[in-house]
């Protein structure tokens, strides 16, 4: 019989208090001198080793998970990552480690090799499309220009990286961070775009109209 017992518990960690770098320190120092001299020059953003710097990045969750075995507790990372060139390719990728640092850097990776392209028309998406995954469930219908990005949490992150500027969501569903995203990315997958609608019909993309 096995003397270790293994257990799994997660928390999630408010990817806002996640920091790369210190920003306080120049502050403390420019108040030491009583405010006089010059400001202290803004520290350019580090790009993780192996990651494309022209891509731009999001944390979307990080959890902290702790296994329990004999000795006592022993602590992990997973981090859920979104990168995108607001050109119409985004990505997802998910990362573990022992550290959130390292966490995040796994999943940029992960999220830069499993890249998609989205077709976008006009800056919004050319039908009206359902997508699904597990418990989640998305509904997204084009808009007209000035509408906006009409979504929340990861499905707004996802459609911004993707370069989309004018679209309706409606979450019909679950609101499981791993499975909105999921959802999101099927939806995204499945769009067509209409000269590739025309190709599949035999017809002249001029007089094919989208319903």
């Amino acid at each position: 019989m096995n003397d270790e017992v293994k257990k799994e518990e997660t928390k999630t960690i408010d990817p806002k208090t996640v920091e790369t770098a210190a920003p306080t320190e120049g502050k403390k120092a420019f108040a030491k001198k009583g405010g006089q001299g010059r400001r202290p020059a803004p520290r350019k953003r580090q790009v993780p080793e192996g990651v494309d710097p022209d891509l731009e990045e999001r944390v979307v969750t990080v959890n902290r998970v702790a296994k329990v075995v004999k000795g006592g507790r022993r602590f992990s990372f997973s981090a859920l990552m979104i990168v995108g060139d607001k050109k119409g390719n985004v990505g997802y990728g998910l990362g573990k480690a022992k550290e959130v640092p390292e966490a995040i850097r796994k999943a940029t990776q992960a999220a830069q090799k499993n890249m998609i392209h989205v077709p976008i028309e006009k800056g919004t998406i050319p039908h009206e499309i359902l997508g699904t995954y597990d418990a989640g469930k998305i509904l997204f219908k084009p808009a007209a220009d000035g509408t906006g990005v009409k979504a929340a949490g990861a499905c707004r992150s996802i459609l911004e990286l993707a370069g989309v500027h004018n679209v309706l969501t409606k979450s019909l569903r679950g609101n499981n961070p791993h499975n909105v995203v999921k959802a999101t990315f099927n939806a995204l997958k499945n769009l067509r775009s209409v000269e590739q609608i025309a190709a599949l019909r035999g017809k002249d993309p001029k007089t094919l109209r989208l319903k």
